[in-house]
């Protein structure tokens, strides 16, 4: 990896990408969404402050475990612009993720523990289909692809109710 003397306090897009991983595309993509900002040297080419480096690395591992685009812009809008992020700073701002995260870590658990009870037909029609009706809350009205099919018995004699009204379908059972 290609050293930068610590009298360098800007950085090129080239030695930005060699330095933090990111490909110059992506840091290109950075800027225009705001995550990065750089200077335009009078022949029109950017330079970027050292700290972008730490910015970016939390770019990354922030994308790495799903943390929304917009979401960490607003992160690092709390961020100081005059120094380098702190490891307080940091730590700040990644506490902030730790419930959505966590939360995220339950649904893929469940998913993955339940991934074998799917059938695999494509419309996951199962009568409790925890993948596309969690908790089985259409199997209460009716179950797997009748949901499609068309109106109940009940339906059909005139008798539908707003309490017995079957949900909208979306295409999928």
């Amino acid at each position: 990896m290609p050293q930068i003397p610590e009298k360098v306090h800007e950085l090129t897009v080239g030695q930005l990408a060699a330095r933090s991983g990111a490909a110059v595309s992506a840091l290109h993509f950075y800027e225009s969404k705001g995550l990065i900002s750089s200077r335009r040297t009078p022949g029109n080419q950017r330079r970027y402050s050292r700290d972008t480096l730490r910015r970016v690395a939390f770019v990354r591992a922030a994308q790495r475990v799903g943390i929304p685009l917009a979401t960490i812009r607003g992160a690092l809008a709390e961020l100081p612009e005059e120094r380098t992020p702190t490891r307080e700073d940091w730590a700040r701002l990644s506490e902030a993720w730790r419930a959505e995260l966590d939360e995220r870590i339950k649904r893929l658990n469940r998913l993955r523990d339940h991934l074998t009870d799917c059938i695999g037909c494509g419309c996951l029609s199962l009568d409790t289909c925890v993948l596309s009706n969690p908790d089985d809350t259409f199997g209460q009205r009716r179950s797997g692809s009748s949901l499609l099919v068309g109106p109940t018995d009940t339906e059909k004699r005139g008798k539908n109710t707003p309490d017995t009204a079957p949900p909208p379908t979306n295409g999928c059972a």
